[in-house]
């Protein structure tokens, strides 16, 4: 299945060439396009050929698992919002397939540049439970994960983090490390002027950085169409000279197949490429949002044909590998696990007042230092 972006002009004249005009408009001197991908579709039937990891059975099983884990998760998190006991949450409902398609096509030495809505990829890469819950509560100590190291935190300004991507990958190049940077945005980010900047840097220098523009067509209120004319949102690879698809986000074959070619090409020394995952929000954007005010509720009912659990969960009991015991077990496992992490974050001793000056100066600076010497004394004092 063709899948990348075609950036091959049709035709380069030579400079001494006399221009040769098709048209009273001028010469065509290149064309472009966009192709998506997909193997699974809604009803979990699969387009062959098909990668080999939709013939792998513990793969499917360790992705619908993932799956499930973060989708149990992020319904407890609601909860927790509700009763006042974690801040405003991103619920990554129906956007799960994303992540872990991607995550499952990432090397451990790979840097995640994650935004607000990669719980299922933090989750694959390693990041526990409680560490996530600690993070949304406000303790910055769930951004320093037992786990991926060398992962960044999660990033909450919309696309500030894509210039970070491009930085990330070229201290890789430059040590000639084997390691790839993947930076995954939401298609609002898109429209930002950084995520344009970082593209034409990647493009330029050739860096190992793959671009992930998660398109849940909402950004906040704001749907896809009012943000950019632009047909699709992989065509943006086009003006950097990169290479860009789209793929359907909710089938996690197509997500891990497309970034496993892409992570594949960038730590071969191929440059960056750009991704576009079509998927759907199915929840609020936070738990401070209402969706209920801009968007109709008969357009999120119709897009529960598409969960992409569902689909998977269809496909593997269609083949023999996974029944209805496996998945009360799934089911029972899930929320275990997410009950015994909420014990672990609730365990944890809040931090004191002073713990906001840390990790922001290598050095505090004078007025600063003279503050928190303050705060220490006031809360002894208590």
């Amino acid at each position: 299945m063709s899948t990348l972006l075609d950036h091959r002009p049709v035709h380069k004249p030579d400079d001494t060439e006399p221009m040769r005009h098709a048209s009273a408009g001028g010469e065509v001197v290149a064309t472009f396009e966009i192709r998506r991908r997909a193997f699974l579709d809604r009803r979990g039937r699969l387009a062959e050929p098909a990668p080999p990891v939709a013939h792998d059975r513990g793969a499917m099983r360790e992705m619908y698992r993932v799956m499930a884990l973060a989708r149990s998760f992020d319904a407890k998190a609601i909860a927790l919002q509700r009763t006042g006991r974690l801040f405003t949450y991103p619920s990554c409902q129906g956007q799960e397939a994303v992540g872990v398609g991607i995550a499952s096509a990432m090397s451990d030495c790979d840097v995640l540049l994650p935004t607000y809505r990669e719980q299922s990829a933090q989750i694959w890469r390693g990041v526990k439970l409680y560490e996530l819950f600690l993070y949304w509560a406000g303790d910055e100590r769930g951004s320093d994960f037992g786990g991926p190291r060398k992962d960044f935190p999660v990033s909450v300004p919309i696309g500030t983090h894509a210039p970070h991507a491009v930085g990330v990958a070229t201290a890789i190049k430059l040590r000639k490390e084997p390691r790839v940077a993947v930076c995954v945005l939401g298609d609002g980010g898109s429209s930002k002027g950084d995520f344009y900047e970082a593209l034409n840097f990647a493009g330029v220098w050739r860096l190992p950085v793959v671009f992930v523009v998660c398109n849940n067509e909402w950004a906040i209120s704001m749907p896809r169409a009012s943000q950019t004319a632009a047909d699709t949102l992989a065509q943006k690879a086009i003006a950097a000279g990169l290479p860009g698809e789209q793929v359907d986000g909710n089938d996690v074959i197509a997500v891990h197949c497309a970034a496993e070619e892409a992570i594949g090409r960038a730590r071969d020394g191929g440059g960056a490429s750009v991704i576009e995952a079509l998927t759907y929000r199915m929840g609020d954007h936070t738990t401070a949002d209402d969706a209920r005010r801009y968007r109709d509720e008969t357009e999120v009912s119709a897009r529960w044909a598409y969960d992409p659990l569902a689909r998977v969960r269809t496909y593997m009991a269609v083949r023999g590998w996974w029944t209805k015991d496996d998945e009360t077990a799934l089911i029972v496992a899930c929320r275990d696990e997410v009950e015994a992490e909420l014990k672990v974050f609730e365990a944890t001793p809040p931090r004191p007042p002073t713990a906001m000056f840390d990790y922001v100066y290598a050095t505090l600076p004078p007025s600063l230092a003279r503050q928190k010497a303050m705060m220490a004394g006031r809360h002894d004092a208590r």
